[in-house]
C-alpha cells in the first residue's frame, strides 16, 4: 500500500494546474475572477472578481448575474446583454483564479498533519484557512488526502464527506487499505470532511523490544508481528509473557500471549490484535 500511496503522490504533485481545462464544465462561483473579452471593443474588455451576491459589473451589460452557470453558459449571458447596444457581439470568458471551489475539513486526522502543508501554499494545488480550503482545480478524494498529508494519519474506518446535508457512501477503509479506487470520488464546492485522528486505529509497542514504537493497524496483525515490527526481543525479555492490553467499552481486558511458544510451532497460541491494542513484552528476571 506504501508503495501505491507513494506512486499517486508522485504522479499527483507533477500535475499542472490547467485552468482552461475547468472552462467547459466548471460552474463559477463566488470570489472567482474573470477575464472578459469582447472582440473589437477593448474598452469592454475587463478582469472582473464575482461578487458575494454572484454578480459581475460590466461596462454598458451592468450587472450579470456569472454564478452557478459555465463560462459557456456566461459568455451567452454577457452577449444577449450587449446585444441591445451593439450588432453581434462577440465574448470570450476565462476562469483567471479559481477561488470558490471550497470544501470543509475538520477532525484531528486533518488538524495534526497539515499544520506545513496548509499554511496558505497559494502556488499548490490546494490552499487553506482553517478548516476550509480552496481547491485549485478538480480533486478527487484520495487526491485532496495526499495534497494534505491526511493519508497515514486517519480513522479509515470512521471518516466520511456529507454532501449536501447528506452522508455520502464512501468507503475511506476501502480506498486507503484496499486500493479500492471505486471509492474515489470527486469532490464538488461545499463538500464537508470529516477525518478522524486514527490515534486510536493503531498498536502500541513497549517493554523489552530493540524500537519501542506506535504502528498503524492492519487487518490480521497478531501479536508476534507487532513484536517483530519493534524490532523483536531484547535479551532481557521474557518470551512467554507478552501482555495485550484492550479496552472493550469502559473495560480493560489483559491477555497473556506465550510468544515463544508461538516461535517454536504452536501457531493456535498467537492471538489476532484490535485497533488500539497495547503489546507489552516483560522483563525476564532471569
Amino acid at each position: 500500500m506504501k508503495k501505491l500511496i507513494l506512486g499517486f503522490a508522485v504522479l499527483f504533485s507533477l500535475a499542472a494546474i490547467d485552468l482552461s481545462a475547468l472552462n467547459d464544465e466548471y460552474l463559477i462561483g463566488e470570489e472567482d475572477v474573470l477575464q472578459i473579452s469582447v472582440w473589437d471593443n477593448p474598452n469592454l474588455s475587463v478582469v472582473v472578481p464575482v461578487r458575494p451576491d454572484g454578480m459581475i459589473s460590466l461596462p454598458l451589460a451592468g450587472d450579470v448575474k456569472a454564478s452557478g452557470i459555465s463560462p459557456q453558459d456566461l459568455k451567452k449571458r454577457i452577449e444577449k446583454e450587449l446585444g441591445r447596444y451593439m450588432k453581434v457581439p462577440v465574448v470570450s470568458v476565462i476562469v483567471t483564479a479559481v477561488n470558490s471551489f471550497k470544501v470543509y475539513v475538520f477532525g484531528d486526522g486533518f488538524a495534526k498533519t497539515s499544520a506545513e502543508k496548509r499554511s496558505g501554499d497559494t502556488g499548490s494545488a490546494a490552499a487553506s484557512v482553517s478548516g476550509q480550503i480552496t481547491l485549485r482545480r478538480n480533486t478527487t478524494l484520495f487526491q485532496f488526502l495526499i495534497q494534505t498529508g491526511s493519508l497515514g494519519n486517519i480513522d479509515a474506518q470512521n471518516a466520511y464527506i456529507v454532501r449536501d446535508g447528506k452522508k455520502l457512501a464512501v468507503d475511506f477503509e476501502q480506498l486507503l487499505g484496499n486500493g479500492d479506487f471505486s471509492q474515489d470520488i470527486k469532490l464538488v464546492a461545499n463538500d464537508i470532511i470529516y477525518l478522524p485522528g486514527g490515534f486510536n486505529n493503531r498498536i502500541r509497542i513497549a517493554g523489552e523490544v530493540k524500537t519501542p514504537c506506535v504502528i498503524p493497524y492492519a487487518e490480521s496483525m497478531t501479536a508476534l508481528d507487532a513484536v517483530l515490527s519493534a524490532g523483536g526481543f531484547t535479551d532481557f525479555a521474557s518470551r512467554n509473557s507478552v501482555l495485550i492490553v484492550r479496552k472493550e467499552g469502559k473495560n480493560v481486558k489483559i491477555i497473556e500471549v506465550k510468544i515463544k511458544d508461538v516461535i517454536n510451532g504452536a501457531a493456535s497460541k498467537n492471538i489476532f490484535l484490535k485497533p488500539g491494542d497495547i503489546v507489552t513484552v516483560k522483563q525476564s528476571w532471569f
